[in-house]
């Protein structure tokens, strides 16, 4: 099965990769049973670029500079203000995922769509991938998903875990391109959500967040929502992925370190390498552990 990792270098993340999966499928003191085989793994920055912001933030911030463009009343009203200001400290926040930044743009963005039913959010979800391309890269953020995490998932899935998606980004933003991009059923995506309610026959969005912020400690409390169990297996990249990781039998960190490839950063990640340095997790080289990076790239 090892074969499958072809995009991973022969190195200690890999090999702790394949000695866990070994070991938590035969008999011995670390085994695990195949109900308890769940992996979940964080989204912007550890499956695919984050820079320089969360693709979801792309999508949110084109409807609302149209929005503001539309109605110019809104430019005076928070979150359009920051947008139309580009207000730095706005934006950092939103780079770096800050849960207050985060938390208030989600709120917006339930408003802004709420009373759509789920077929006509996917669809505006599947006209930014189609048209939308990443700033610098110039393709569009679908293609920018990391090739060896793909290959980790069939790994893992051969291992009979069950891979699940968790993201403080938004649940059904993701849905929209999950079963396409990562081959992960909608239901195995878990992130911050809008409420929904149904009368007349139909299901739409109402202006509310659903339970918690999915960022810090709401991450394993979202996973024991939706699975009845803790992560087995966990990967992230960035400080509001400690809780998820810190909680899992086994915690894989991607750091950004390749400059060439894709970005090299450690801004709001310095947090958990010092936490995987001093809990030996498996950190994860983008420069020296994988051959390549992105999906459409081939192997080098």
């Amino acid at each position: 099965m090892t074969a499958a990792l072809t995009s991973w270098r022969d190195g200690p993340a890999k090999r702790a990769i394949v000695d866990f999966v070994t070991s938590a499928t035969r008999d011995g003191p670390r085994f695990i049973a195949a109900a308890d085989r769940i992996a979940t793994f964080d989204n912007d920055g550890t499956l695919w670029v984050e820079q320089p912001m969360p693709p979801q933030f792309d999508f949110v911030f084109r409807k609302w500079a149209a929005e503001a463009e539309a109605d110019p009343s809104l430019a005076g009203q928070p979150p359009y203000k920051a947008i139309v200001a580009k207000d730095e400290a706005f934006f950092e926040g939103v780079a770096t995922q800050e849960p207050k930044v985060v938390a208030t743009l989600l709120q917006a963005f339930a408003r802004s769509w709420a009373g759509t039913t789920p077929d006509e959010f996917d669809a505006q979800v599947r006209e930014w991938v189609k048209t939308v391309k990443q700033p610098k890269l110039g393709v569009p953020y679908v293609e920018l998903v990391y090739q060896p995490m793909l290959e980790l998932f069939d790994y893992l899935r051969a291992h009979e875990f069950r891979v699940f998606v968790c993201s403080g980004g938004g649940r059904d933003f993701m849905r929209a391109f999950a079963e396409q991009t990562w081959g992960i059923l909608k239901e195995n995506v878990i992130g911050s959500a809008a409420a929904y309610t149904y009368a007349d026959g139909k299901i739409v969005r109402s202006d509310q967040l659903l339970g918690a912020l999915d960022l810090g400690p709401g991450k394993p409390e979202h996973i024991f929502a939706q699975t009845g169990r803790l992560p087995a297996f966990a990967g992230g990249n960035a400080d509001v992925d400690i809780e998820m990781l810190t909680c899992a039998k086994f915690a894989l960190l991607v750091n950004h370190d390749d400059a060439d490839r894709e970005f090299a950063y450690t801004k709001a990640a310095e947090k958990s390498l010092a936490t995987a340095e001093q809990l030996g997790w498996a950190v994860v080289s983008m420069k020296n552990d994988w051959t390549t990076v992105f999906k459409n790239d081939g192997a080098a």
